[in-house]
């Protein structure tokens, strides 16, 4: 298990807040993961985003009579730090019954506290509950789960990557297989990942094996994304590579980040469809 300090909320009880509590924001610096990764602060291989949906949204308006609303976070991935997810749950709880003026007073107040706890501009976008510009879909192109393999590794194993005869322009793979386990708590994240890439072929064998092999492997969504990233970067070499995950909702939240070769392309245009998992 990883140390975090005394502070973080994560695996702890705790008392949800009546009061407004900015504070409550535990920012965790990405620096330490990246480097575990081997990839450098300002050199880093990719640009992109992390993108969370948050579904327990509410609020006071000047009457008392209480709001509810879907809030959309994007936090760049050149952030300096992350926020814990436990903490950031227990921050949108705090402001349950605080007033606001309106919604626009709301959202500029959760963009300054988390763009001060991250160290970067942190877009926020609200909706309505019943906002159906979130709308179920599902990912593109090929689905490895049918595939007949056998499994015998469940930590990270970069070499079972292999690449093919050949070369593909705008491949589009997915699975729904992933699993990871929460640094802190060690609790099982699941998650639906999406990778589109130009170049040298992949091996599908080799790379569902290689994203099965983070079943045990102790690590935040974040991290785990630039990891995939990284190895499969390092070993096929790409000519440009996205990696997408959807993780499943926990706590009223969920995380899905994206890492794109820089220039690659805009988290717009993927859009923030929301999958029948979560």
């Amino acid at each position: 298990m990883a140390n975090f300090g005394d502070d973080i909320p994560l695996g702890k009880d705790t008392a949800y807040p009546d009061e407004y509590s900015p504070e409550l924001l535990f920012p965790i610096q990405r620096l330490a993961a990246r480097e575990q990764l081997g990839l450098e602060a300002g050199k880093l291989p990719f640009a992109g985003v992390d993108i969370w949906n948050a579904y327990e949204l509410s609020w006071l308006n000047p009457n008392g009579l209480p709001q509810v609303a879907f809030a959309k976070l994007f936090i760049p991935c050149d952030s300096a730090a992350i926020v814990e997810s436990k903490s950031l749950k227990l921050y949108l709880n705090s402001l349950n019954h605080k007033v606001f003026v309106n919604r626009a007073e709301l959202q500029k107040t959760m963009v300054a506290d988390l763009s001060a706890k991250t160290g970067s501009a942190v877009l926020v976008e609200i909706s309505d509950a019943e906002h159906q510009g979130h709308q179920l879909g599902a990912l593109a192109g090929e689905c490895l789960d049918d595939l007949e393999v056998a499994i015998d590794r469940y930590q990270p194993d970069a070499g079972l990557l292999k690449c093919g005869e050949g070369r593909e322009q705008d491949c589009e793979l997915h699975s729904h297989l992933f699993r990871s386990l929460c640094p802190v708590t060690a609790q099982p994240d699941w998650a639906s990942v999406y990778i589109r890439f130009s170049g040298t072929t992949i091996e599908r064998e080799g790379l569902l094996k290689y994203l099965v092999s983070y079943r045990q492997h102790q690590g935040f969504h974040e991290q785990c994304v630039e990891g995939i990233f990284r190895d499969i970067n390092q070993r096929c070499q790409p000519d440009s590579l996205l990696v997408y995950a959807r993780f499943l909702r926990r706590g009223g939240l969920d995380i899905n980040p994206l890492r794109y070769s820089r220039g690659e392309c805009d988290h717009n245009l993927l859009g923030n469809v929301r999958l029948w998992r979560q």
